[in-house]
């Protein structure tokens, strides 16, 4: 189980891009941990060099600031590189919608600059982030690859071009793509700050501050609330993972459902906060329900994630009190 047993050939090199975010910079720390290189490329539009200041003395950690929107980058970074995890995106569904052209430069001309730099520089492997967005308003659960409806928002539309251009790129270049559709990732590092922070790390930092937070409607959608280990996890997989599966999408989550309002007592709970929340608006672009059916990446990743939702809350809380 997990990822710490995983072996890469040695002096492997990995590229993360966005790595100086949440999920990249954690990315980032388990290779090093593993022992082998990391190049981080990152233009700190979201990311912070906050998240990975630790690893600056690492002779196995190198970081570039730079844009994948700018091709010249994408390929000095793709130089000598076995290996790439590409997390570089602007998320949030609300802020896509006031923003289009910009997701549309960031999230898709940026990943298609990186999987072209990619193939011009014979990479093996390219992992790249999509998300469970892609589902859109496909009503069964759990979400099965295969089974997508109408895209709600534009950030799921550039995460289902990202998606096709990757099998484009499998099919006419043979680049290795692997697609890792991520559901709710929270854990260590998640930025509770801002309009657009994500509910945990928000809800967990208003807590602590004896702020009441609000709930977008009723606290009855639920999600398939997924910790970072797992994603870890997932993403070194995928760079072992066979040919013959590469140009596919993946389901990337524990494969269990929580409700927003349960999480939010649970919460109260572990902080020992007697706080009732405010019922706002339900967010434009938003699914009701979403949770996974994660066999796919079990059978053709040797996908196996350690943390349920509980586990993982437990950890990230721990970390929230000794890091806000």
């Amino acid at each position: 189980m997990g990822y710490k047993n995983l072996k890469f050939p040695e002096n492997s090199l990995f590229l993360v891009t966005g790595g100086a975010g949440f999920i990249g910079s954690n990315l980032c720390e388990a290779i090093l941990n593993l022992g082998y290189k990391v190049r981080c490329l990152d233009d700190l539009s979201t990311g912070k060099l906050a998240n990975v200041e630790m690893f600056i003395d690492n002779p196995n950690y190198e970081f570039i600031e730079g844009d994948i929107k700018d091709l010249n980058t994408c390929m000095s970074a793709c130089k000598g590189v076995d290996y790439i995890l590409n997390q570089a995106a602007w998320g949030s569904v609300p802020r896509s919608i006031e923003m289009p052209l910009f997701y549309c430069a960031n999230n898709i001309q940026g990943t298609l600059n990186m999987m072209e730099a990619a193939r011009i520089n014979g990479v093996k492997k390219f992992v790249y982030a999509s998300s469970s967005s892609v589902y859109g308003d496909e009503p069964n659960l759990p979400k099965t690859e295969g089974k997508e409806g109408n895209l709600l928002s534009p950030y799921a539309l550039t995460k289902r071009c990202d998606e096709e251009w990757a099998k484009q790129y499998t099919k006419h270049y043979g680049l290795d793509t692997y697609g890792m559709r991520y559901f709710n990732v929270f854990g260590r590092r998640q930025d509770p700050h801002g309009a657009y922070a994500a509910v945990i790390p928000k809800f967990i930092k208003q807590l602590i501050n004896n702020e009441r937070p609000t709930i977008n409607g009723d606290g009855k959608q639920s999600r398939d609330f997924t910790y970072i280990e797992n994603v870890i996890e997932a993403n070194l997989k995928a760079c072992l993972a066979s040919s013959e599966v590469a140009g596919e999408a993946f389901n990337i989550a524990y494969g269990g459902r929580e409700y927003l309002i349960d999480i939010y007592y649970a919460l109260t709970n572990a902080l020992n906060k007697d706080i009732e929340p405010i019922y706002g608006p339900d967010r434009k672009g938003d699914i009701k329900h979403s949770n996974a059916d994660i066999s796919k990446a079990k059978k053709l990743l040797g996908y196996d994630p350690e943390y349920n939702f509980a586990k993982g809350l437990a950890e990230a809380i721990e970390w929230y009190k000794n890091n806000l």
